[in-house]
């Protein structure tokens, strides 16, 4: 039986979509940090057009908004560097002396119910010890190999940080040529659909940057007064980082909790002050969760709070910490395409035509 036309379209476009994803499937690792170069050239473009109406030569404009992003990650790794360099060197002295009180406590308290309890405080000053005297190394080793991250794919990681800013340079340099080649490539009677759908992914990107700013600004605001309040001396660096660092969801929380637990626990050498700011951060991340990326972003992107939710972790679990990243400006450009798919769905035939052999009901008797 010989194929159709549109049968054999299908099947082009099916194996075209095939070789494309075996493709990105082989080549991923080689192509992740030119698609986080292109990522980072889309958000700085809107900057470097300003830059260039106002008269500054577009290599110029490109090449300020790499520096100003440059400095703004140098300038969070100089607010926890020092934080981490003061903090864990006091680890071997005042942590062993905290775990001595602990036993002083929760023995006598476990012997009331019949139980032999207590912290092993030899183990703990042995591991601190190692950790401050120049057996950093083989921690980190451990510590590698059960993330399941070699040495070659760590200093792999090392040399995208550098080439990311390099491609993403000379994205912007040729970014409006690059856009133009890229659309006389569409079929002339498919363009103007798909500049419109461009268009408003292009909207809807907007909008989540905006909104992760946002939330990444109130966070920061609100991690700072609250440790502040607490009576942290580190609450500055340690608020404003833990803000900053929420656009990488779950992990930036995670460090600047554990930042400020150890903060707590070496300044206030209380039960209570550890306990009010891992409340502090329990607070937070409440608020967060259930509120600000909901509305701040979802609502933003068009996206129901559990369909947030849900976005974060399908990608997280489908492409990993990648996948984190990437999810919600990915699922605003997916909400895109499924809001077009359902227009042209409701005005369809296949929607409206009415049934043409249907039986009329009869009337009851």
């Amino acid at each position: 039986m010989p194929l159709t036309s549109n049968q054999i379209r299908a099947l082009l476009w099916a194996s075209i979509a095939v070789v494309i994803w075996l493709l990105l499937s082989l080549l991923a690792p080689v192509l992740m940090p030119f698609l986080l170069a292109a990522v980072l050239a889309y958000a700085l473009h809107p900057l470097v057009e300003r830059l260039h109406g106002k008269g500054v030569p577009r290599w110029l404009g490109a090449g300020l908004a790499i520096t100003l992003l440059m400095l703004v990650l140098l300038a969070v790794l100089l607010l926890i560097v020092p934080v981490i360099t003061k903090q864990v060197p006091l680890l071997r002295e005042q942590v062993p002396e905290l775990l001595n009180r602990l036993n002083a406590w929760l023995t006598p308290l476990a012997g009331r119910f019949g139980v032999s309890l207590s912290v092993d405080v030899s183990l703990v000053r042995g591991w601190l010890t190692k950790l401050v005297s120049g057996h950093e190394g083989e921690i980190l080793e451990s510590l590698l190999s059960s993330l399941r991250i070699g040495g070659s794919a760590l200093a792999a990681v090392f040399g995208n940080l550098f080439l990311m800013p390099i491609v993403a340079y000379y994205l912007l340099l040729d970014w409006d040529n690059l856009v133009e080649r890229t659309k006389s490539l569409i079929p002339p009677r498919w363009r103007a659909s798909v500049q419109s759908f461009l268009d408003e992914t292009d909207g809807v990107l907007g909008q989540y940057l905006r909104g992760q700013l946002l939330v990444m600004g109130v966070l920061a605001v609100f991690y700072t007064v609250a440790l502040a309040l607490v009576g942290l001396n580190l609450a500055l660096p340690i608020g404003v980082f833990t803000g900053l660092a929420v656009f990488v969801p779950y992990l930036g929380f995670g460090l600047g909790l554990v930042l400020a637990l150890l903060a707590a626990l070496l300044e206030f050498q209380t039960v209570l002050g550890v306990a009010l700011v891992a409340a502090v951060y329990g607070v937070g991340q409440v608020v967060e969760s259930l509120y600000l990326t909901p509305r701040l972003l979802g609502e933003r992107i068009g996206l129901h709070p559990i369909a947030v939710i849900f976005a974060l972790l399908a990608f997280g679990h489908l492409f990993g910490f990648v996948g984190v990243l990437i999810a919600l400006p990915a699922s605003a450009v997916l909400l895109v395409a499924i809001r077009r798919l359902r227009r042209s769905y409701m005005a369809s035939a296949l929607y409206l035509e009415s049934p043409r052999n249907a039986v009329p009901e009869s009337p009851e008797a």
